[in-house]
């Protein structure tokens, strides 16, 4: 199976402005910033709100694969999905009509689509910020977004249905009811707007890596100017470049390594060329 990043990472075209940049200064730190605000007093338990994406440079954009490899072409979205679905040998990856599953699959194998990935591990994404040792002279980051607060914020019939049905995160199924395509999707939401969906557990690789996607109207959008306008909702944890082995040794003994989130010959070959690596 093709191990591709959870993350892949772009250059930014230009600087942007963000209003809530953390600068970590320890382990101990950033493991308390992950969890910062998950403790919730009605339930008496930790239950976070967030979804974490980590980036091995902290001035990587938030855009998604379509962008980077199509640009401002938005009209190719369509003949890449359509023609993944209809050159596939895989029955799973045609899965008879159902487009929602046939994006996060695309998603999965490396077709570029509108879709970002997230996971709800804050582990995770320590290990995406760290993984790259070729980017080891630069600051990296974890997002720290709260997915609850912004599906709130989606529009008619997808915020109707959020509350029907009294969660916090959609499923692919609950979009299925609703939404029949990107189109579709685009057209009844409107410009600017944003959900957090849950992906079917299609193979270990998703489980493991506590996977979640985010999705925008139009394919072109960049989500940093969404969170710009919304800094209620999203944090920059910066892990500065003078700890990143630290943090990375750290996680290698938690076991939160390539070996498990690709499990498979790919997933091991490259934890063992990183492992191994001289500092």
């Amino acid at each position: 199976m093709h191990s591709r990043n959870l993350y892949d990472e772009a250059a930014m075209d230009k600087p942007l402005i963000y209003q809530n940049d953390h600068i970590i200064s320890s382990w101990e730190e950033l493991c308390e910033e992950v969890y910062r605000d998950a403790w919730k007093p009605g339930m008496g338990r930790y239950r976070s709100d967030f979804a974490f994406r980590g980036l091995s440079d902290s001035s990587y954009e938030l855009k998604n694969s379509f962008l980077r490899n199509c640009g401002s072409r938005p009209e190719l979205e369509y003949h890449l999905l359509r023609n993944f679905r209809k050159y596939s040998i895989s029955k799973e990856a045609q899965l008879s009509g159902s487009f929602w599953h046939a994006l996060v699959m695309a998603q999965h194998h490396g077709l570029p689509t509108r879709l970002l990935d997230w996971t709800y591990s804050p582990f995770i994404a320590m290990h995406f910020a760290t993984a790259n040792t070729e980017k080891y002279d630069l600051d990296g980051v974890i997002w720290k977004v709260d997915f609850v607060k912004a599906n709130k914020l989606v529009s008619q019939p997808l915020n109707r249905q959020l509350q029907d049905e009294k969660c916090n995160a959609f499923t692919v199924e609950m979009l299925e009811e609703t939404i029949h395509s990107l189109s579709d999707f685009d057209k009844k939401l409107g410009k600017d707007q944003v959900i957090f969906f849950e992906p079917p557990s299609l193979d270990e690789r998703i489980v493991n890596q506590f996977a979640f996607f985010s999705v925008m109207t139009d394919p072109t959008s960049i989500l940093d100017n969404w969170l710009i306008e919304h800094p209620d909702v999203y944090r920059r944890l910066i892990i500065p470049k003078e700890l990143k082995w630290e943090v990375r040794d750290k996680l290698d003994q938690a076991n939160i390594t390539e070996r498990v989130l690709f499990p498979g010959l790919d997933g091991l070959a490259h934890w063992l060329k990183r492992h191994y690596k001289p500092v």
